[in-house]
Parts: structure tokens; C-alpha cells; sequence
């Protein structure tokens, strides 16, 4: 039996995954180079593949919750480390406007 509420959170997770990744195209963050588009096209059939095993009643649960500890981890080192030049105020002093 599919669970409803895992899937919903799964496709807002891509949304948000890819309005994340817009934002950085609009900020001019993205250099066109191969790197950054093999890591598009891998981070979405990993979440593409996982939703479709996820239909299909072969992952579950524990897959997704080991997946977001990774992705929190990935985004604390992306913006929130010492190590990082996209920090939060970065981010937000990148627009005219706070909205």
C-alpha cells in the first residue's frame, strides 16, 4: 500500500529542490560548465528514481529519511560552515528587495 503522505512530501521535496536551484540561476550562482549539470541531472534521477521505486512499493520510509539527514548535512556545509561563501547574508543581500 503507497503512502500518500510520504509521495506528497517526496514531490514537495523536487519543488522545492528545483526552485532552490532557479534561485541560483537567477543569482548568476551557476558557471555553465559540466560539473554543475551532471550534478543536476544526478541529483534529480536520484530523486526521480527514488519516487518512482517509491511508487512501485520497493523503498521506503528509512530511504528517504537516511536521503534528507544527507541533504540537511550538504546544505548546514553549502551555507551554513565556516568553509562556505554562500552564507545566508550572502544570499540575501544578492536581491534589491528582502521579498
Amino acid at each position: 500500500m503507497r503512502d500518500k503522505k510520504l509521495i506528497a512530501l517526496v514531490v514537495l521535496l523536487i519543488a522545492l529542490s528545483l526552485g532552490h536551484d532557479f534561485d541560483h540561476i537567477a543569482r548568476g550562482d551557476i558557471r555553465w560548465q559540466l560539473l554543475p549539470i551532471v550534478f543536476f541531472v544526478a541529483k534529480y534521477a536520484f530523486l526521480g528514481l527514488g519516487l518512482f521505486f517509491t511508487l512501485k512499493n520497493k523503498l521506503g520510509p528509512l530511504f528517504w529519511a537516511i536521503t534528507a539527514g544527507l541533504v540537511v548535512a550538504l546544505g548546514w556545509l553549502a551555507h551554513f560552515s565556516p568553509f562556505t561563501d554562500q552564507t545566508p547574508q550572502y544570499i540575501f543581500h544578492a536581491y534589491e528587495k528582502p521579498a
